[in-house]
């Protein structure tokens, strides 16, 4: 018996080792290297799942001042994005450009069947995105968005709770993101140039971290779009950021709730933060590995339960893991899921509100 349970457990291992070296790795192209997010796939280790197989970017000394750093060959780097496609033939692409840019990356890879992944936000506009969903709904390829508190442990324990009842019902959200603005705390000169860009960014702390509250606010809302959206942009740092806004506050209101989202460039501190209240407690995601819960008692005492969290299991763990498993679909990414199409056309409609409402000095009621 012993035996042929051993023997069991060697052909599982040998059969399990077989399917592991037999799945073929995602063909990946590299669209710009202006956006230092693309260090999380540049320095990312090695899992079998991707193979980058070509890098556009105009600029050869940052392009060679990376290649240096992490340690990938000249000889994959192009000039341009024709010429990427031409000879590398990438099954799917990750944009770090401008965000201005995302729709000429879809314009040139969807009409080819080339699937897309773009970091936050979607788009500078409604009048981009909905370029970009048409495009990717006419020629069948995913177009997904990533966010960095998209793998954030402590998010998804909370919107479990939630989900769990363990609150009551929702009634409000409030997000806060950003750190000290993107001059003080040292980002590139190539970033620096387009992020600090009204049209290149479409926006200044509006669009860099509001997106992420209107991002969760969406997912946690099952879809729901909010009724009205209010906000007010100030600029504490003329001298930093000239052309954009540097500190937001968005407004949304839903039927039985609402959502706050503090972004900015003036936090004296990083964070990316949220606190979600129901009807009999509240839950605060303290940070990515850290939640607590506080159910009410009487008048103001409360119960409190703490969750120190591990990261999540693969693919939920990395945005270009996530990306592979659902172009070989492996996974179908729920409705109004994080990196969702649908869930980042709401996010972008939601921006483009507040931004309205920021220069009007009026809330936008939403259609």
């Amino acid at each position: 018996m012993k035996k042929l349970f051993s023997l069991f457990v060697l052909s599982t291992i040998i059969t399990t080792t077989l399917f592991a070296q037999d799945k073929k790795a995602l063909r990946i192209g590299i669209v710009g290297l202006t956006h230092t997010h693309v260090h999380g796939i540049l320095g990312r280790p090695n899992h079998g799942d991707l193979q980058i197989v070509g890098i556009v970017e105009t600029d050869k000394k940052l392009a060679q001042r990376y290649a240096a750093e992490h340690g990938f060959s000249m000889d994959i780097v192009y000039y341009s994005l024709d010429e990427m496609i031409a000879k590398a033939k990438p099954e799917a692409v990750a944009a770090f450009g401008s965000i201005y840019e995302h729709l000429k990356v879809v314009e040139k890879c969807a009409p080819l069947g080339i699937h897309v992944m773009v970091e936050k936000p979607l788009a500078v506009s409604m009048e981009h995105a909905k370029k970009m969903e048409a495009l990717a709904k006419k020629n069948n390829i995913h177009l997904l968005t990533n966010y960095e508190t998209s793998w954030y442990p402590s998010l998804h324990r909370t919107y479990e709770l939630l989900k769990k009842d363990s609150i009551g019902n929702l009634s409000q959200i409030i997000v806060r993101d950003g750190h000290r603005g993107p001059k003080k705390i040292g980002v590139n000169e190539e970033f620096l140039v387009w992020l600090t860009d009204p049209v290149q960014n479409g926006g200044g702390a509006i669009t860099d971290f509001g997106c992420y509250g209107a991002n969760i606010s969406t997912w946690m809302q099952n879809g729901k779009k909010p009724l009205t959206v209010t906000a007010v942009t100030q600029q504490f740092q003329p001298e930093n950021n000239p052309h954009v806004d540097d500190e937001a506050t968005i407004i949304l209101t839903y039927e039985h709730s609402k959502t706050t989202i503090q972004a900015s460039w003036n936090w004296p501190i990083g964070r990316k933060d949220m606190e979600v209240y129901g009807t009999t407690g509240v839950l605060f995601a303290d940070n990515r590995n850290n939640v607590r819960m506080r159910i009410a008692q009487g008048y103001d005492w409360f119960k409190e339960s703490t969750y120190k969290l591990d990261e999540r299991t693969a693919p939920y763990n990395d945005p270009f893991s996530l990306f592979a498993a659902v172009i070989r679909n492996e996974i179908i990414l729920p409705s109004y899921d994080l990196s969702s199409l649908e869930n980042n056309m709401m996010v972008v409609e939601i921006l483009d509100a507040a931004r309205k409402s920021a220069k009007t000095g009026m809330t936008v009621k939403l259609k």
